[in-house]
């Protein structure tokens, strides 16, 4: 029997035991608040500090710094891109009556062709070939005039293109980096619409296929007003730009081409920004582990470096990001022999020199460059870069990550077994090609900047991308 304490009386003894139980309550309060802690942060990952939120996006998929997206303001069309929607559609403004813009942009099909052919057939007997698959129209609602160096904004003098070419012709090219800003404005060709940017607005850019003897095949532009005078729609031309309009052949095609830019400026469907990635940036959506890796390598400057080029962060004002910087390169893609043109070995399409636009032809630096396409909807494509040369995007990142580490992976071989590397551009331009910017960097030999794994990721994150997403 224990002595009693001085006094006689007997006072508290802490015992081994209930020091234990103190730690064990004292534990599971602690367990309690860390849990609790821990759901708080799993639920709301953006009260977090940033430590933790990175921590919680990694586990769970949550974007730990969501933004409120600035999209286009959806509303009833108006009257001109109403009348633009029904020329949009129309066939029989084509010289065979059975082509439209839409056979070649299929709103089904994110506005780019509903086939896998790398060229499209058209003229006046839907027998001719064309030169390259047509890009996608959407998400162009935001694009600036062609240009070289910054953008020229609202001028009344004629920008002189030669001269900007040569100004810029002895700077040094700006490094593409993801998620880093050039140190310096970019003195480079960008801007504009069609793979080698020869239109500046959505209105030229319409014409264009009307008149080409190998899309729509209209002789003149006369030839387009006669058509557009046999429509049913003309009493809407009437009504909107008044009666004089059917006398004056030359207004009424550039107000029909004014009509079908309203159309894809005004309905949303052009550029819908509802993406999962779009639901994704906003917080309400979850990346799974493959889409956020894909999404972290996409961002790498070291690894895929994607974003150097194909943007991906909103902007400080909450535009959603279209993921193009609208510049051009020359990336060396092979030759597609798919592609009747390409059959006569002296021909070689080189972009911004020719030879669609003739304007800059003798600025040879840009020979091989083409516009930086915008990645949205890039999984719904059934053909990729300028010529078709590939299928899917699993060839496409192949190229990437193979072009200068493996060439043979990429490139046929001439009769000798020599590997004919940037076979699609002539030797003296090839200097012209990106080897500077990752994963262009690596040389013949090193280890590859991607494994497969990871390029599945990237594709993951890729299918993100495509609007329409439904939880």
């Amino acid at each position: 029997m224990r002595p009693l304490p001085a006094g006689g009386e007997p006072g508290p003894v802490i015992t081994r035991r209930s020091w234990l139980r103190l730690l064990a309550w004292s534990a599971a309060g602690l367990v309690l608040v860390l849990a609790a802690l821990s759901a708080y942060a799993l639920v709301y990952p953006a009260r977090m500090p940033p430590a933790v939120g990175e921590i919680v996006e990694n586990i769970t998929g949550a974007n730990p710094h969501p933004v409120q997206l600035m999209r286009p303001q959806n509303a009833p069309l108006s009257a001109v891109a109403l009348l633009g929607k029904q020329i949009f559609f129309d066939p029989t403004l084509s010289a065979s009556g059975m082509q439209s813009c839409a056979s070649c942009h299929s709103p089904q099909h994110s506005y780019a062709p509903d086939n896998a052919f790398p060229v499209q057939l058209g003229g006046a007997h839907m027998t001719q070939t064309g030169y390259r698959p047509p890009p996608s129209l959407a998400y162009l609602y935001r694009q600036a005039p062609f240009s070289i160096g910054p953008d020229q904004g609202d001028t009344d003098v004629p920008v002189d293109m030669t001269q900007l070419a040569t100004q810029a012709a002895g700077m040094q090219r700006a490094q593409k980096t993801a998620l880093a800003a050039p140190a310096a404005a970019a003195m480079v060709p960008q801007g504009g619409l069609f793979w080698d940017g020869r239109a500046d607005t959505l209105q030229n850019q319409a014409l264009g296929p009307l008149t080409n003897p190998v899309e729509m095949a209209n002789a003149t532009e006369e030839d387009v007003a006669r058509k557009l005078l046999q429509t049913k729609y003309l009493d809407q031309f009437k009504q909107i730009f008044g009666p004089s309009i059917v006398s004056n052949p030359s207004l009424l095609v550039s107000e029909a081409m004014f009509a079908v830019g309203r159309y894809q400026i005004e309905d949303q469907s052009f550029h819908a920004f509802t993406s999962k990635y779009d639901y994704w940036l906003e917080g309400k959506t979850r990346l799974t582990h493959a889409e956020l890796h894909g999404l972290q390598l996409f961002n790498d400057k070291d690894k895929a470096n994607c974003a150097g080029c194909h943007l991906s962060q909103p902007s400080r004002d909450g535009l959603p990001p279209v993921f193009t910087d609208t510049q051009y390169e020359a990336l060396g893609v092979p030759r597609n022999p798919a592609i009747p043109a390409n059959k006569d070995p002296k021909y070689f399409d080189m972009g911004v020199c020719g030879p669609f636009r003739d304007d800059l032809a003798k600025q040879t630096q840009y020979c091989g460059m083409f516009l930086t396409p915008t990645l949205r909807n890039v999984a719904e494509r059934k053909v990729f870069f300028h010529n078709g040369v590939y299928h899917d995007l699993k060839q496409v990142m192949d190229f990437y990550n193979l072009r200068n580490t493996e060439p043979a992976k990429i490139y046929p071989r001439d009769a000798s077994g020599k590997v004919q590397k940037y076979n699609d551009l002539p030797p003296q331009y090839q200097a012209n090609i990106d080897s500077a910017d990752a994963p262009f960097d690596r040389k013949f030999g090193d280890q590859p900047a991607m494994t497969d794994q990871d390029i599945q990721d990237i594709i993951a994150f890729m299918k993100t991308l495509s609007d329409g997403y439904k939880e």
